[in-house]
């Protein structure tokens, strides 16, 4: 049966060990409750490195206080299954109060980049993200750490944050895995009623349609908006929170003409907010 380790000293133990031993560290940092998408991730880094690792914490400073830290889904058992099945050496999933005593008062913050488009909705989210990164990496201490891109904003911050922070991880995104009606994979899909999740297809229609009509010409920015957000709120379930074209390597605003553009959107099915991305590119 997979080890689970919950104390932080033990888990700087454990990466001690695979270190001195020659060994490389994969990581994969998550907030449990995985499915295919986490899986993927848990794969590579057991293709890639002699010692996969997984953690499992659910973040409270990502949550805003009306978001669904509470509710979140939590199954440990069920995970740890699916993390072995993967090729998962170790979990660390570590108690809040080990992360964040109450005197906790040490934030990191990418600038800019993390008060746009998701971090409009959820202003503090962002830095909530890269203060847990950063803690897990210097607990984990791996050699490669893996994420989905399926959260496209986050890894471009997370990659900006270990570069300007000069930290010694080589972080590796990986592509969306999608459900067979092509909806992003991802843990709040159980929110979902049957109903809401026949509607929640319309993100993944949106962004087909938005490529398509980019490879047949169509490359000012806001036109392409226009018309995938016409086939969104023709979805009466759907309610936008943004849709957005950026330039890839840099996260501002796609100019026209851009090639490649990455097209983002974050959309309410119900009351629960689903996010996906997908480049535009004629090349492809």
């Amino acid at each position: 049966m997979i080890e689970v380790i919950t104390d932080l000293e033990a888990m700087r133990d454990v990466s001690k060990r695979v270190r001195d031993a020659g060994q490389t560290i994969g990581f994969v940092p998550t907030m449990g409750y995985l499915h295919s998408g986490h899986q993927s991730l848990i794969l590579q880094a057991a293709a890639e490195n002699d010692f996969p690792v997984l953690s499992i914490f659910v973040n409270p400073t990502q949550f805003a206080p009306d978001e669904d830290y509470e509710t979140y889904p939590r199954d440990l058992a069920r995970d740890s299954a699916l993390a072995e099945a993967a090729g998962c050496r170790l979990i660390f999933a570590p108690p809040p109060q080990a992360i964040y005593p109450l005197d906790y008062s040490t934030y990191i913050e990418v600038t800019g980049v993390s008060a746009l488009y998701c971090g409009k909705s959820r202003p503090t989210h962002f830095r909530g993200v890269t203060t847990i990164v950063a803690k897990l990496l210097n607990i984990v201490s791996p050699d490669r750490a893996y994420f989905g891109q399926k959260d496209a904003q986050q890894a471009f911050i997370i990659q900006k944050m270990v570069r300007e922070l000069n930290m010694d991880v080589q972080i590796v995104v990986l592509p969306i895995v999608r459900e067979a009606d092509g909806l992003a994979m991802s843990s709040r899909n159980t929110y979902l009623s049957p109903e809401q999740r026949k509607a929640a297809r319309v993100l993944h229609r949106a962004l087909l349609q938005g490529r398509e009509l980019f490879r047949g010409g169509l490359v000012k920015p806001d036109e392409l908006k226009r018309a995938m957000v016409e086939l969104i709120q023709a979805e009466p379930l759907a309610r936008i929170d943004y849709v957005e074209l950026v330039e890839p390597e840099t996260f501002t605003p796609a100019r026209s003409g851009t090639d490649p553009m990455l097209a983002l959107l974050a959309v309410y099915v119900g009351q629960t907010r689903l996010i996906d991305n997908l480049l535009f590119s004629i090349g492809e």
